[in-house]
Order: C-alpha cells, then structure tokens, then sequence
C-alpha cells in the first residue's frame, strides 16, 4: 500500500491544480492578477494554519537558512510566476486552450529531471517529449494556414506556457529539497507545514504588487461566485493540492511527477468544456490527444524506473503518514 501512496498523492494534487484554469476564469476580468493570487492565499492560510498547529511552530525554530531558502524558491516559481503567467494568459487565450497548453508541464519536467537531477531518460520518454511538443504546435493551430490567432491570442498562450514551465521548475526544486533530506538523513518536512510556509512565502511575493491593483475598490464590486472562486482557489486549489503534492513527491521520483502532472491538462480541458462551455476545434482536440498520450509513455517508463528508488522514498514517505 506504502508504495501506491506516492501516485495516488500526485494523481490528486494534479487533478485539484487542473480547477485552477476554470476557478481563476470566474475571477480574471473582475480582478487583478495579483490580487487574486493573494486572497486566494489568504483563504489557503486560514485554512492551513489552524491545522497545522504545534507542527508548524515547531518546524519554524528547527529549520536551517538553506531549507528556507529551498521553499522560498518553490513559492516563487511554484505560486507566484506560475499564477501570474496563467493569470496573464487568461486575459488574452481561453481557459480550454489554457488547460492543454499546461499539457507542456509533464516534458519540460522530463528534461529538468534528466539535466538537473541526473534521472535516466530513454527513448520512451523522448518520444514523449518530442509527442508534447508537436502537441502544442496543433493546440496553437501553427500548422495550419490562416488560422486566424491574433497577436494577443498567441502571446496569452505563450504567458501559459512559461506557467507551465514554472510549474516544472517547481516541481523539480520540490524533488530536490526531498532528495536533500535523504542525502543528510534526516526526514523531511511534514507536507502540512511545507504547504504552509511555501503558501506564506508566496503571500508576501504578492503582497506590494496587488496594492498596485486597486484590491480593496475591485473585491468591494464582485459578487457570490467570484468569492466561492477564490476560496475554492485558495483552499482546494492551494492548500490541499500542494499537501498532496509534497505527500506524493516525498515518495516518487520527477519523472513519476512529470507523468501525473498530466491530469492538470486533462481536467482542465475537461472542465473548461463542461463548466464554461467552450469549445475546442478537431486539430486541437487532437493535440490534446497527443499530450495526454506523451503523458502516459512517458509515466509508464518512469513507474518501471522508479522502482529501485521505492524504498528509499517510501522510508523518506513514512515520516508523513
């Protein structure tokens, strides 16, 4: 059972962060982009700090200055230029396109894992790879003629995928500073306390930019929806996603990772169509398909590789049952 806790963690903690898309829409023409970020934050520490209790005091005295430093990085490319590359692109492309295009976050993993972090890489997981790329060139319609992108259009999508490439980034320092801990023998940080101290991290990041944004005279003029969107976004979106994820990571290799950050754009693409009634044309649906395809390969490759290394993350795991 130890060994299927890492998977089933991710497989939630994508599924919760692929909402974001559709949560943030309610929300993007009604609000600044920091400013969401920043309230949606709020909800998420309201919600984290009670629970975390004596653990979270106890982690802040025990922590070295290198560990701090490791979570400030993850909150500054993990929640703060992820949401306001996503935030950004939203403005301008529409949250199904903005749902696949994340589809990129499972090769950009990939590659950061085999350069950064030395983990194998063979042909099923360059196909893969290679696959998600020609994925996002037919979700953004470069191959066909006259397809009618405006400047704007193909910029937001852009903005998504640097979001897309900041989720990578983060999901690589996560399995770094999880790697860390295993080198120095030490256990590591209950996923409850890291989600906080990373979503505190964050709110400071987006604290002096959302001033800039009017935030007291915009959130006084938005209604019901936009306030369930923002706490959905702050306590689902945020607060139980990253415990999940920091729960799977601990226990799974950044190729095992890279593959399950594929459900992001599976269930934002899901509910995109279903919750706000977009519609997504045959060439994109088919790069959809693709990605979702490369995502799959190239998690079917990283479960057989990350078998020598199950024991090894499931004892790091342990300490966070």
């Amino acid at each position: 059972m130890k060994n299927q806790k890492g998977p089933l963690y991710l497989f939630l903690a994508f599924t919760l962060a692929g909402t974001s898309v559709v949560s943030a829409r309610f929300v993007s023409d009604s609000l600044g982009t920091f400013t969401i970020a920043l309230i949606s934050l709020f909800f998420a520490l309201m919600f984290l700090i009670p629970i975390s209790g004596k653990r979270l005091f106890t982690a802040l005295l025990t922590l070295n200055a290198k560990e701090y430093l490791l979570m400030s990085v993850q909150a500054l490319f993990g929640i703060f230029l992820f949401r306001m590359f996503l935030l950004k692109g939203l403005t301008r492309t529409s949250a199904g396109e903005a749902g696949i295009l994340t589809g990129a976050t499972p090769a950009i993993t990939a590659l950061l894992a085999v350069i950064l972090l030395k983990e194998h890489l063979n042909y099923k997981k360059l196909l893969g790879i290679i696959g998600t790329v020609a994925g996002i060139l037919l979700i953004q319609n470069v191959l066909g003629a006259g397809s009618g992108f405006t400047s704007g259009h193909f910029w937001g999508n852009m903005l998504v995928l640097c979001a897309a490439a900041c989720e990578s980034l983060f999901n690589t320092f996560s399995r770094f500073f999880a790697l860390r801990s295993l080198s120095n023998n030490t256990q590591p940080v209950h996923p409850l306390v890291q989600t906080t101290i990373v979503s505190a991290f964050a709110l400071i990041l987006c604290l002096i930019p959302a001033l800039f944004e009017h935030p007291v005279t915009r959130l006084s003029a938005i209604g019901t929806v936009e306030w369930l969107a923002l706490i959905w976004y702050g306590v689902f979106v945020t607060a139980l996603a990253f415990i999940c994820w920091y729960g799977g990571i601990n226990r799974s290799g950044a190729l095992t990772a890279a593959a399950f950050s594929g459900m992001m754009p599976f269930t934002s693409t899901l509910l995109s169509v279903t919750v706000l009634g977009e519609k997504l044309d045959l060439q994109q649906w088919v790069g959809a398909a693709l990605i979702v395809i490369c995502m799959l390969l190239i998690g079917t490759d990283s479960a057989i590789d990350s078998r020598s290394g199950n024991l090894k993350t499931v004892q790091a795991g342990s300490s966070v049952d």
